[in-house]
């Protein structure tokens, strides 16, 4: 779905309706943005929501593990590796390319998408401490994939989207 289809145009205000006069709790606010966002994605292809529930999930225990270590840097520091590689290798194979010298040099800038460097940016964030992770899977997914920015940016800090 694109932001100046006919489909957004219906798409946005049910969106906006609902969600401040159906949902009057936080949680059910949070779940029902995951689930037009997840609409609005899997619009094009719903393989995509296969990823990007992969690269929230994953970023989501990343957080939580980093948590349980705390006071073992040696091991976080693995744990933010091994997520960052994860979401990217996971991302280039996806779309049918193996990960070489060649391939991070061309198409790691732009092969990215905005929620992948928002998922990662969570976890890097966690790591040096400058927030602790959300216990709450329901608003990570929709901090992740909240429609709005979700392909057109900006890459939201946690620090500031979450708590919203």
């Amino acid at each position: 779905m694109l932001f100046n289809s006919f489909e957004f145009l219906v798409f946005l205000p049910i969106v906006f309706l609902l969600y401040w006069f159906a949902f009057k709790k936080l949680r059910a606010q949070n779940l029902f943005v995951v689930v037009a966002s997840y609409l609005f994605y899997g619009w094009w292809d719903w393989r995509f929501l296969i990823l990007i529930a992969f690269t929230t999930l994953c970023s989501y225990a990343s957080g939580i593990l980093l948590e349980r270590q705390e006071g073992h840097r040696h091991i976080q520091r693995l744990i933010s590796i091994a997520n960052i590689v994860l979401n990217l290798q996971h991302l280039f194979q996806w779309f049918g390319f193996e990960l070489d010298w060649v391939t991070l040099d061309i198409l790691l800038p732009v092969g990215i998408s905005f929620y992948t460097f928002q998922a990662l940016s969570y976890t890097i964030d966690i790591y040096r401490h400058k927030m602790k992770p959300t216990h709450d899977i329901v608003a990570f997914f929709a901090f992740i994939s909240f429609f709005p920015q979700l392909v057109a940016g900006p890459i939201e800090r946690a620090t500031n989207l979450l708590p919203q």
